[in-house]
């Protein structure tokens, strides 16, 4: 078993030599370097900023087949998406958990027989897998199970299951895993500056490192254009944001499928179990500005709040947004006009004439598939006869263990996090206050996580950032100092990380 340390990946980065070098520690990259690894190869992988920093942060956090895609005629992807679903909620129990969805009706009774219709499909396609079929309810069981329902022109509803998960942590789980258990290297904040033959030049931090690699995947999403350098466009970037309120502002126990009357989408309302949020997303929109750090725009929250409003009892105002994200989805390139809510997220898999290997599209469901694909191909360039891949059957750190607040965010590793605070019970003080998370959450991340940054604490470790922004903006300095000692942070560097983290808030 491999310790989770940067210093040691930085020393084994820069004096083995891999099979393959994956480029982007997204939940695409982390998915490949744990399928790589895991059959036999010796895998690294590099991440720029932080793991899941970029869209597998900021994305709806449902493992799900999509029911959107059923109307696009896309069962393929629906019936892969929901087989996907199972594999994640057997091999990461603590980190994807199922959720029951709430669709209700409004106007016609035909628009109530066409969601039947189509939770039918969904069922039939995959959905059932989850143990349990979708079922009709009344409009007065709708509104007992969901008070906060507009009653007026609601003609009924449907109940089914889907899952929820902490993106950003499934991220993480997928990297400890290849790392831990497999073998692999992994550094975050290491950027690639050249892809040469035999590898690729790195920095991390101001050390140059030479990477020797035989086969280098380019995982890197929304910025794969900008890693493979001049040349066709092959990433249609499309804009997700979501905006965070009191779950006391929406009070529901399940997540709600509600219609956009200005456009014909639909929006979700979710409750985030265990942080007393609910959050409401997402846009679909095209995205032609900067790919670092997308933000909710005013224009993003007024649609989100309309579309919640028309279908709530409840008038949300902008006051009662605590938080909000934006990620952008690396949709495949080349379907003309056609707007990004229509284009299909299937993947595809290509090989440069350099030799890189892209994998492009996809969604956050379908991780493993991707990688699977990818590695595929990589084991084709190495030459080597095809191995099957492991993965879907391949548990993940800390599944064998739940339950509460640390365990639903560690699973058994939980055990380290609460021996800490037995050592010093001031470590089970809150972090952020409003928020579930603890002191040692901090300390935990630093020194097993491979948090660099107070950001990479507030915004992914633990979500604080996403979920109380100005609690979390207050809370900084106070997280900085607790840091400290544990990332050899002086003065100085309390105070330019507490103003990194603020600014980029």
């Amino acid at each position: 078993m491999t310790t989770f340390d940067r210093d040691a990946g930085l020393e084994r980065l820069a004096a083995d030599r891999f099979d393959v070098l994956v480029i982007g520690g997204g939940i695409t990259g982390a998915g490949v370097a744990l399928d790589a690894a895991s059959r036999g190869l010796r895998t690294a992988l590099v991440e720029r900023d932080d793991f899941g920093a970029g869209t597998s942060s900021r994305s709806s956090k449902l493992v799900h087949g999509g029911l959107r895609y059923l109307s696009q005629g896309d069962y393929r992807l629906v019936a892969q998406a929901l087989a996907e679903r199972q594999r994640l909620l057997r091999n990461a129990p603590h980190l994807v958990r199922p959720l029951p969805f709430l669709y209700p009706s409004y106007g016609s009774r035909s628009r109530m027989r066409a969601v039947s219709t189509a939770l039918w499909l969904y069922d039939l396609t995959g959905g059932f897998r989850i143990g349990s079929l979708h079922r009709r309810l009344s409009v007065a069981d709708a509104l007992a199970r969901t008070p906060v329902l507009r009653a007026d022109g609601l003609v009924g509803a449907h109940l089914y299951l889907d899952a929820h998960a902490d993106d950003a942590r499934l991220t993480l789980a997928l990297v400890r895993t290849a790392v831990v258990d497999h073998r692999a290297v992994a550094a975050n904040h290491v950027a690639v500056r050249a892809v040469v033959p035999g590898g690729a030049e790195v920095d991390a931090g101001g050390r140059a490192i030479g990477v020797r690699a035989s086969v280098v995947v380019n995982a890197t999403g929304v910025w794969a254009d900008t890693l493979a350098g001049e040349g066709r466009a092959t990433i249609r970037p499309a804009k997700g944001a979501h905006v965070t309120v009191p779950a006391a502002v929406v009070p529901t126990d399940v997540a709600l499928v509600l219609p956009v009357p200005a456009d014909g989408r639909s929006i979700f309302v979710v409750p985030w179990p265990g942080t007393g949020r609910v959050y409401i997303g997402t846009t679909d929109t095209d995205y032609d500005g900067p790919l670092d750090r997308p933000t909710c725009t005013a224009e993003d929250t007024s649609y989100l709040l309309d579309a919640a409003n028309a279908a709530l009892a409840t008038t949300l105002t902008t006051d009662d947004v605590v938080g909000s994200w934006a990620g952008l989805r690396p949709l495949l390139a080349g379907a003309g006009t056609q707007r990004s809510a229509d284009l299909s997220r299937r993947h595809r898999v290509t090989r440069g004439p350099d030799g890189v290997v892209t994998i492009s599209g996809g969604k956050l469901t379908t991780y493993r598939a991707m990688a699977a694909d990818t590695v595929d191909e990589v084991e084709s360039v190495l030459g080597r006869a095809r191995t099957r891949s492991r993965t879907a059957k391949l548990a993940l750190r800390g599944a064998t263990g739940a339950g509460d607040h640390l365990g639903s965010r560690y699973g058994s590793e939980a055990r380290v996090v609460r021996a800490m605070i037995a050592a010093d019970p001031s470590l089970a003080e809150p972090l952020v206050p409003t928020l579930p998370y603890v002191r040692a959450e901090a300390l935990y991340a630093a020194r097993y996580e491979m948090a660099r940054t107070l950001d990479d604490v507030l915004s992914r470790r633990t979500r604080s950032g996403i979920l109380a922004r100005d609690a979390s903006v207050a809370a900084a300095p106070d997280v900085a100092r607790l840091l400290a000692p544990e990332l050899g942070w002086d003065g100085a560097e309390i105070d330019a990380q507490v103003h990194a983290y603020r600014a980029g808030t």
